[in-house]
């Protein structure tokens, strides 16, 4: 068993919900842990969602919501790419949703960009339904592993999409996905994001582990902490910027968590996950990223027909995500970066044989993004001045 059993605590509810609209995709990103890693569970997936598995997990969800007395879920569009459903289609999934759970249902579809229209902007953003990029800098040459099924560049439709999005819905604007690429400059590929005016910039790592290492690791001696380096990077342009620019969210949880504000994510700090995924079939199950480790990671055997989401908490690998300092190892709980670190995210920590229970790959990138922060709080404290209000909300 590769999941450990952590100690026993209060299982917290589930409050984002994931929902896989679509699942395949009209890119072929050649990074791509979903359809280019370890899982290949989508294959034998249906493409769409039909309206018995929607209605099922819609009814789901409200049970859930009402059980705990939520008073908001959030509900994110996937896939895939979710637009290969149809915006008509989404937006009648939320409406479905906000009729059904008693609490309130804050949408979110997260997209390639390259079908977006004119009219299916229009549509996302009359449902109220926000909408989230992903994309690898702002430049072609940045995505240049964001390719089609027949090989042609992504770019060009993606580009078109986002300054449409940004142009026509900056309500429904709700930023870009960035995976950090080494081979890219950082302060560049930050620079041109920024000129897609988005809300807010989700920074991420590349899913790797301890097994199936990510491109640049096992780092080299001379520069240990090479994911750190970069992060670090566009820290310092955020952090002395003389306006906020953006919101870039693992900055700001990183700070939040430096100063004793809990913060709730899948990346940092100690606070207890609480997502799940309903995929295409009405399988539930963790999130995608396990599905980087190894085949079935992310399983539960469960679905919306035979079982609640209470079921779900029960489940042993979503148990451990919630255990906080007792899922991690003797090193992690030892040091004393952890209740900001948090062990990183729990994909990283794999390793054949062993589970989840290791430092993070990463534990070296985190590690000095984390230091180098504090350092830069420090300073800031010891000039007499302090992090803007909004940097730690």
């Amino acid at each position: 068993m590769t999941h450990h059993q952590p100690a026993a605590r209060p299982a917290e509810p589930i409050r984002q919900f994931i929902i896989k609209a679509h699942s395949r995709c009209n890119l072929a990103c050649t990074y791509c842990y979903l359809y280019a890693a370890q899982d290949q569970g989508w294959r034998h997936r249906p493409r769409a969602v039909a309206p018995r598995v929607a209605e099922r997990t819609a009814h789901r969800i409200a049970e859930h919501a009402a059980t705990h007395r939520l008073r908001d879920v959030a509900v994110v569009l996937h896939g895939g790419e979710p637009l290969l459903a149809g915006a008509d289609r989404l937006a009648a999934d939320v409406e479905r949703l906000r009729r059904t759970v008693p609490a309130r249902v804050h949408a979110s579809v997260q997209t390639n960009a390259t079908l977006l229209t004119p009219d299916r902007v229009a549509r996302l953003r009359d449902a109220r339904i926000r909408v989230g990029v992903s994309l690898d800098g702002g430049r072609p040459a940045h995505n240049a592993a964001r390719v089609d099924l027949a090989g042609r560049p992504g770019w060009p439709a993606a580009a078109a999409g986002l300054r449409l999005l940004a142009a026509t819905a900056p309500e429904a604007y709700a930023g870009v996905l960035c995976v950090v690429d080494l081979r890219h400059d950082p302060v560049e590929v930050y620079d041109s994001l920024l000129a897609f005016a988005p809300p807010a910039i989700d920074l991420l790592l590349p899913h790797g582990n301890w097994t199936t290492p990510p491109p640049g690791l096992p780092a080299p001696a001379a520069d240990p902490a090479p994911y750190g380096r970069w992060l670090t990077a566009v820290f310092d342009r955020w952090w002395r910027a003389d306006r906020r620019e953006t919101r870039v969210r693992l900055f700001e949880e990183c700070v939040a968590l430096l100063l004793g504000v809990p913060a709730a994510t899948e990346r940092l700090g100690l606070q207890p996950f609480t997502a799940a995924v309903v995929e295409t079939d009405g399988s539930i199950e963790q999130v995608d990223s396990l599905k980087s480790a190894y085949e079935g990671a992310a399983a539960t055997g469960m679905d919306v027909f035979r079982n609640s989401f209470d079921d779900v908490l029960a489940h042993p690998g979503v148990a451990a995500r919630q255990a906080g300092l007792a899922a991690l190892g003797a090193a992690c709980r030892a040091c004393p970066l952890v209740t900001v670190c948090g062990g990183g995210h729990y994909a990283h920590r794999y390793l054949a044989g062993s589970g989840f229970r290791n430092r993070s790959v990463y534990c070296a990138d985190l590690a000095f993004l984390i230091r180098h922060i504090g350092s830069r709080l420090a300073s800031a404290a010891g000039a007499g001045g302090h992090p803007p209000r909004e940097v730690v909300r």
